[in-house]
């Protein structure tokens, strides 16, 4: 399984994320690249505790559907709703400057490192080695959304 804790998988998701072009049509969905990059900022930063996101976990979040997406093979689907603090046309953050909104992307990228159990909105506490794969799945999942493949 692919995850931010093995650092040759850390340096590609970097090398995808620095392919990415404001201008990237989406392959599914409604958001822009630009949004894209600010929603997975977003991410970064709640699971590092640098925002707090509401939770909408529930037992079967919590058990199977945390199982499937972080431990199974199996892509993550297409269209699935985001909780408000990383939804870029409610409560999430803003795109402001590409430029600038990639590095800080990027910043928090270089910087992902959690060192205790933080709570995901949908899946409840995830472990250290959780928020890896989680890291690694959600950039993978939004990069192959604007056709950067692995």
């Amino acid at each position: 399984m692919s995850t931010f804790n093995v650092p040759s998988h850390h340096s590609a998701i970097i090398a995808r994320l620095e392919r990415i072009t404001s201008d990237a049509p989406q392959q599914w969905g409604t958001m822009t690249a630009h949004e894209m990059l600010c929603h997975l900022s977003d991410g970064y930063r709640a699971s590092n505790g640098l925002i707090t996101c509401r939770r909408v976990d529930t037992a079967f979040s919590r058990s199977v559907v945390r199982w499937v997406a972080l431990h199974s093979p199996l892509r993550w689907p297409q269209g699935v709703k985001t909780v408000a603090e990383a939804d870029q046309r409610r409560a999430g953050t803003k795109p402001v400057a590409w430029d600038a909104d990639r590095e800080e992307l990027l910043r928090l990228v270089r910087r992902f490192a959690p060192v205790e159990v933080r709570v995901h909105p949908l899946f409840g506490p995830l472990s250290v080695d959780e928020w890896g794969v989680w890291a690694w799945r959600h950039a993978d999942h939004h990069l192959r959304q604007f056709g950067i493949a692995a």
